[in-house]
């Protein structure tokens, strides 16, 4: 089956980058001009997804206005002949078929994704993680959704973190199939010592099948006192396996305040308009360190 719908679970608080999620959804933090939310969206949509479901929380209400049509400031740029300007803020409300949905409780990433069960039915979809941006030629949610396709089972985006960083992420139990595909059949969520299953950990992207909801549904509270996803897809590995895709592209963590300089650094040096200047402010600002 096609896939066809995408979640992007947006509803943290955003502790690691306070001060400035009190007032500001860390998705809506800016990756030189435009949110980081949008290039998750944008990454979805080229992949070839259709409808898009994000999850939000209480304040999360700018996420929906800037995927919403504006109508006074569509009008005040097309009255200034801003024609290129008023094209992008059109592209933004048309990208896709974008519907919220409010968490009403702070319960976990997997209770996140258990609130989309009647969006997403009885099809594959795709996850979308909104902490984590994700840059490469080919958008990581179709390198995955290539994957399901040709195995029919729930795909995980992974990549190999640093030894001393493993106790952070989740721990995959891994098979080389081919190239850069694995057999996964058994994980844990940040493990301890002697739980290191191995270096391989799930990154911000994933294919679920809808039998996730049923095991979401009976999954106790673990790491943090919240309902993981890690959990109830570690039930998934073991009875049916799952793939891990070692996939193409650089990821910055939109949850920390490095990986939010990072992405908006690297973004800005590509920039259409400023990359030029701004490769060369960093070459005389590196003269002065």
């Amino acid at each position: 089956m096609k896939i066809k719908k995408a979640v992007i679970p947006a509803a943290g608080l955003g502790t690691r980058v306070l001060p400035i999620t009190k007032s500001m959804p860390k998705e809506m933090l800016p990756i030189v001009d435009k949110p980081a939310i949008q290039y998750i969206v944008e990454e979805a949509v080229s992949s070839g997804i259709e409808d898009i479901l994000i999850i939000t929380g209480r304040g999360k209400e700018l996420i929906e206005n800037h995927f919403d049509k504006s109508p006074e400031l569509e009008n005040r740029l097309s009255r200034a002949n801003k024609r290129d300007a008023l094209r992008e803020i059109l592209g933004i409300s048309n990208l896709s078929n974008i519907y919220f949905l409010r968490q009403k409780e702070a319960l976990g990433l997997g209770h996140a994704v258990l609130c989309a069960r009647s969006f997403v039915g009885n099809e594959p979809f795709a996850v979308l993680y909104a902490d984590d941006v994700i840059f490469g030629k080919k958008p990581v949610c179709k390198q995955l959704m290539e994957v399901y396709e040709e195995f029919g089972l729930g795909v995980l985006g992974v990549n190999k973190v640093k030894e001393e960083s493993i106790f952070k992420y989740s721990s995959l139990k891994v098979d080389l199939i081919r190239d850069n595909i694995y057999n996964c059949t058994d994980m844990i969520e940040k493990p301890g010592k002697g739980q290191v299953l191995s270096l391989y950990s799930v990154l911000g992207r994933c294919v679920l099948t809808s039998d996730i909801f049923d095991i979401l549904k009976e999954t106790r509270p673990g790491v943090g006192e919240e309902i993981q996803l890690t959990d109830a897809m570690k039930v998934l590995a073991r009875d049916k396996g799952m793939i891990a895709v070692d996939f193409v592209g650089k990821r910055y963590d939109m949850g920390s305040k490095l990986g939010i300089m990072k992405a908006s650094v690297e973004a800005a040096l590509v920039h259409s308009e400023i990359g030029g200047n701004f490769r060369k402010y960093l070459e005389d600002l590196c003269k002065e360190l």
